[in-house]
């Protein structure tokens, strides 16, 4: 039963990393329309809020055998804000700037921080075969996306810098997770550190946003809508469940099949080369992630 939860664990944080690397081509297409970062993560936000409204009142009364400090909601509140407030902020901004593909390859530097993370907070060792896995993923992603650093120009390094601090902020978040999900329950916990989220976007918005939000392309508010359900409402609780059965740790590992799916799905809908070097890149990844699986499973046996 323990080896068939983990695998389920697997399953749920694979889907949920091919749903959330949708959001950056969705996000690229929407940008054909000459909207800006702050007013697509505002309809991000916007479309998401009701649904975790209702979830957190229907499961309001959830977990109410655990006692939760007053410590513990301020640590809600804190992880809601750097996860998917800033996270996603800093992810928005720096798409403004380089590929989709690209913008892959820099955020998925966050597993190696959620591991240090782990180690300093909670002296969690780093195993051989994290270590193994992480070498193997990040040595396909390099092989991956070693072409793109030359043909995405000067404005690399900016769009880079931002993506780097989604990286860090997320790693953050998937960390404080692990440690608090076990407290209120994997769909509380997610729809108030939603919540929060919200409504940090609703106030950055409220200072620095000069679009008029009612008259964008209907295509504007489409691609809103299905980043709000399918990359962020869904696989939000999805990697809340997958950190819950597998740790923060393993989640990390695992996600990092999001570059390849984003670059299949970059290549369709973005037009962006695939090449054989990719595909390559793509296969090394996946070995880690497999590898990772495996002996977890054995373990678990």
């Amino acid at each position: 039963m323990v080896a068939k939860n983990f695998w389920l664990g697997i399953l749920l944080g694979v889907l949920a990393v091919i749903l959330f690397s949708s959001k950056a081509v969705m996000i690229k297409l929407a940008y054909n329309y000459d909207v800006d970062a702050i007013t697509m993560l505002l309809l991000r936000m916007l479309f998401s809020f009701p649904f975790y409204v209702v979830i957190a009142y229907l499961y309001r009364n959830k977990n109410n055998d655990i006692k939760n400090t007053k410590k513990e909601y301020y640590w809600v509140v804190f992880f809601g804000l750097v996860g998917y407030y800033l996270a996603s902020y800093f992810d928005f901004v720096g798409l403004t700037y380089i590929k989709a593909s690209l913008e892959r390859i820099i955020l998925f530097i966050y597993p190696t921080i959620v591991i240090l993370l782990n180690r300093l907070f909670f002296k969690q060792k780093i195993t051989k075969v994290q270590s193994i896995a992480i070498f193997l993923s990040y040595l396909g992603i390099l092989i991956a996306f070693s072409d793109e650093v030359d043909i995405s120009g000067g404005s690399v390094y900016l769009g880079g810098f931002f993506i780097l601090l989604s990286a860090i902020t997320y790693a953050s978040y998937l960390v404080g997770s692990g440690w608090l999900i076990p407290k209120f329950g994997v769909v509380k916990f997610t729809a108030y550190a939603m919540i929060v989220s919200c409504f940090c976007v609703f106030i950055h918005f409220s200072f620095i946003g000069d679009t008029d939000l009612f008259s964008l392309p209907w295509q504007v508010y489409g691609l809103g809508f299905l980043i709000a359900i399918f990359a962020t409402v869904i696989p939000s609780f999805m990697v809340s469940a997958s950190i819950k059965i597998i740790s923060s740790s393993n989640f990390a590992i695992v996600a990092g099949i999001g570059p390849i799916s984003t670059i299949i799905l970059a290549s369709f809908f973005l037009n962006e080369r695939l090449t054989l070097v990719q595909f390559f890149g793509a296969l090394l990844v996946i070995i880690g992630i497999v590898v990772t699986s495996l002996k977890k499973g054995k373990k678990s046996n």
